[in-house]
């Protein structure tokens, strides 16, 4: 059996943590929302719009004097498809459904924890396995969505294209990947520190 430390948290700590419940639980809606309003745009699968990478594709724009056009590089832009093709249509179904699981799974994680906290219970086995579904789960969701993005993206410019303009492959940057992880990594561990002293504190009394 565990126990905790009671930490009396004071009330401006209190009202913070109750404003991060709300603003957690409206982006967790506003997520929902904003998938189902996707799907049912993409439900009939006619000229669904889809955002590609086209980085170092060159293309014109009227930026010039009295609308003339100019040539710029593409980093991305958004394409209609007049279909899609069975795969990518699924893998767009699949990435919104995704998205708001995830950020609504990772909204929870969060507010169950500032539940906890606001009970006093800040370090326990509890809220480590919190902050690590939260950090790890989001950190592969994101990088799944962007594996089905590409999916959805190259299918609608083969389409559109009929096979002759080769996309770019959406990669994910490993920088950031990195880094993401490395956030993840030292949150968890600070948590589960903390946890292990708590429980060594608990030992001396």
């Amino acid at each position: 059996m565990s126990t905790t430390v009671d930490t009396r948290t004071s009330r401006g700590d209190r009202v913070a943590i109750l404003l991060f419940i709300v603003a957690g639980s409206l982006l967790a809606g506003w997520s929902v929302i904003q998938s189902g309003l996707a799907i049912a745009a993409a439900a009939g699968n006619r000229d669904v719009r889809v955002l590609a990478d086209f980085s170092g594709t060159t293309a014109h724009a009227p930026i010039g004097p009295g609308g003339a056009m100019r040539e710029v590089e593409l980093e991305s832009a958004y394409v209609s498809a007049p279909q899609l093709p069975l795969a990518s249509f699924w893998a767009l179904i699949a990435r919104e459904l995704l998205g708001s699981v995830a950020v609504a799974g990772i909204v929870l994680c969060l507010i169950w924890l500032a539940v906890n906290v606001l009970r006093g219970r800040i370090f326990s086995p509890t809220n480590t396995t919190l902050v690590a579904v939260a950090s790890i789960g989001g950190l592969v969701a994101w990088a799944a969505i962007a594996l089905l993005n590409t999916m959805v993206a190259n299918g609608a410019i083969a389409l559109i294209s009929d096979r002759e303009f080769d996309i770019p492959v959406m990669s994910i940057p490993l920088q950031v990947v990195l880094l993401l992880a490395f956030a993840a990594a030292i949150v968890s561990t600070a948590f589960t520190v903390g946890d292990r002293m708590r429980r060594d504190t608990e030992g001396l009394v």
